[in-house]
């Protein structure tokens, strides 16, 4: 029997397939990688001398502090919020289910700078709440708490919606076998569900630090940009560009880049080994 000849995959000519790849490659090259060549080649104006010494300023170094504390204290709480919610929707049925979903997504949906102006009037001296912890010695707005309290909003649903998903596929049965062996809540947790979903926190938690990090729009409203407090990295690359000062701005916006691409290299590598185990958040 004689073999059937391929099928090609596209029946578009080769011409055309070739103009849409050509296509492809110039737009990567010119809005996404010649950006980004620009920004190191700026920070290295001056040299590495003139880099380093750019980010030995107390603002830079006030600026990377601050941004590595945020993302340390964000990302965890997340993780486990993220966890929690997922837990509750895969695992069990109750009224208001949709509606809590929805509330996850709200995030995704809300300017970041609309978030910051809702914690300022939220926690502003303008409102009774903001008024009433002032007078206590407790600041919100325009301090750490601020800041915290606005990464945790613009990250929250980053690990939640890697999660639903996987969990969702996987089913109930294995901890309804294991809660019928005798096994506590907690040895259910650690010992079924956390290793079946670990390929897929790990997921979620990179996507969740890498926007913790690079978050601009909320921060800028509610920290107030003041130097060597409130300022993040990519508030302080703002003000020092506003400055004429390019070779600090680039400088800091490199780390931000090199910080981005390790985590874009760590996404990669975990969705070329672990495909299979992430597919389920792709089908959802």
């Amino acid at each position: 029997m004689a073999l059937l000849p391929p099928v090609p995959v596209t029946t578009e000519p080769v011409l055309a397939r070739a103009f849409l790849i050509g296509l492809a490659i110039v737009f990567v090259a010119l809005f996404l990688f010649a950006p980004l060549v620009t920004v190191f080649v700026e920070a290295l104006a001056e040299g590495w001398r003139g880099a380093v010494a750019a980010l030995s300023l107390p603002d830079a170094r006030a600026a990377i502090g601050m941004t590595l504390t945020i993302a340390a204290i964000a990302v965890p709480l997340n993780a486990v919020f993220g966890i929690a919610a997922a837990w509750a929707i895969a695992k069990f049925d109750f009224r208001g289910k949709a509606f809590l979903i929805t509330l996850i997504d709200l995030p995704f949906s809300v300017s970041p700078v609309v978030a910051g102006l809702m914690l300022v009037l939220l926690f502003g001296a303008n409102s009774s709440l903001g008024a009433w912890l002032m007078a206590n010695d407790m600041r919100i707005v325009f301090a750490f708490p601020g800041i915290l309290l606005a990464t945790l909003f613009v990250t929250f649903p980053f690990v939640a919606r890697e999660l639903i998903p996987v969990m969702i596929e996987q089913g109930r049965a294995e901890e309804e076998a294991a809660l019928t062996l005798g096994a506590s809540g907690w040895r259910i947790f650690f010992t079924v569900t956390l290793p079946n979903i670990r390929w897929a926190l790990l997921y979620g938690v990179l996507l969740c630090n890498a926007r913790a990090m690079g978050e601009f729009g909320a921060v800028a409203v509610v920290s107030g940009k003041i130097r060597g407090e409130t300022a993040t990295m990519p508030t302080m690359v703002e003000m020092f560009y506003n400055e004429y000062l390019s070779v600090a701005a680039f400088s800091l916006a490199a780390v931000l880049a090199m910080l981005a691409l390790l985590t874009l290299l760590l996404k990669s590598l975990l969705e070329w080994r672990h495909a299979d185990l992430l597919a389920a958040t792709r089908r959802h």
